[in-house]
């Protein structure tokens, strides 16, 4: 069995998969944290520099926003087939929002069991 940190990486190596194979570009930064049933990931410099530019503006914004999600919905069921394949306990919800002003997304995955209570019991 993984350690935390270990499953940890391991989930910013999938996360980053996605990101490259689906959504087309890797972020700079990515960083995961399990937190009893929950997983946050957060990735920064993931923005090209056409979407910085897009964005300068609200209509931009609004957008780029829609594109976003609507791409990340359509890949929903990938990323959860491969992070089902490190951490094997049920997936509950995944949701995903990208600041515009900073240039980090974060990725927010419930699951149906306490992961930090597998990882201590085994």
């Amino acid at each position: 069995m993984m350690t935390k940190g270990q499953l940890e990486a391991k989930i910013c190596e999938i996360i980053s998969k996605f990101e490259i194979e689906y959504m087309g570009r890797g972020p700079k930064v990515i960083k995961s944290y399990i937190l009893g049933d929950m997983i946050i990931v957060r990735l920064s410099g993931f923005l090209s520099p056409s979407e910085q530019k897009l964005t300068d503006n609200p209509q931009g914004i609004e957008l780029f926003k829609k594109v976003r999600t609507s791409l990340f919905e359509g890949g929903r069921g990938y990323l959860e087939t491969l992070l089902k394949e490190v951490i094997d306990v049920a997936i509950v919800s995944t949701h995903s929002d990208i600041s515009t002003k900073t240039g980090e997304k974060v990725i927010a995955i419930t699951v149906d069991k306490n992961l930090e209570e597998l990882i201590k019991s085994k």
